[in-house]
């Protein structure tokens, strides 16, 4: 007889998506993500977290960027924090945040010095004001894309659409501020989450 060795409660439960397999790995993805980043980066974090890398889903994806974007400080910083840490802890929440701004902060001054030479080029105004539509256009698609992921919504996809709806009305046509949108429209949606999922707490 074989004594019965119980699984150490510390250890993380598996999951069915690939991981990063170094901290290498790890700072070479978010750097390659941050330089695709020209406007549209949610796009861009979607397609290489989601859709290539395969290192979380949609789902997870939708919780991890609305966390993101409650906290503090630019929303993809912190969602590499948040990546980096679930993977490999304080060492991976460094070494992704540094791979997100150390080659794009570089690659940013010197764009800019570039930039200060040639700002009054007409044709330089007008490249930038389409590259505006492109992001526009990227942000959009991604849109709908992760509004797939609200069919299991405790919610429902029909309360999570009057979410989304509420909060489009008031940024892009009351021009409400953020900090005043986030609190109310951010607070009734946990609110009635939490009312929703209570009774299977119990």
């Amino acid at each position: 007889m074989h004594p019965h060795i119980p699984e150490s409660p510390a250890s993380p439960p598996e999951d069915d998506h690939p991981r990063p397999h170094s901290l290498r790995e790890l700072f070479w993805a978010f750097t390659w993500l941050a330089l695709q980043g020209f406007g549209g980066v949610l796009a861009v974090v979607q397609r290489e977290l989601v859709e290539r890398r395969r290192w979380m889903s949609n789902e997870q994806f939708v919780e991890d960027w609305a966390a993101a974007q409650i906290l503090p400080g630019p929303n993809v910083v912190n969602l590499s924090i948040m990546v980096g840490d679930r993977y490999f802890g304080l060492r991976g929440a460094l070494v992704a945040v540094a791979g997100m701004l150390l080659l794009p902060m570089l690659l940013v001054v010197v764009l800019a010095v570039v930039y200060a030479g040639f700002a009054d080029q007409p044709m330089v105004a007008g490249a930038l004001r389409g590259m505006g539509a492109v992001a526009a256009g990227l942000v959009a698609g991604v849109g709908c894309r992760l509004a797939a992921s609200l069919r299991k919504h405790p919610l429902g996809p029909w309360a999570c659409g009057a979410i989304a709806t509420a909060t489009f009305v008031a940024m892009s046509v009351l021009r409400l501020p953020l900090a005043w949108v986030l609190p109310v429209v951010g607070g009734a949606a946990c609110a009635l989450t939490w009312r929703k999922l209570a009774p299977a707490g119990h």
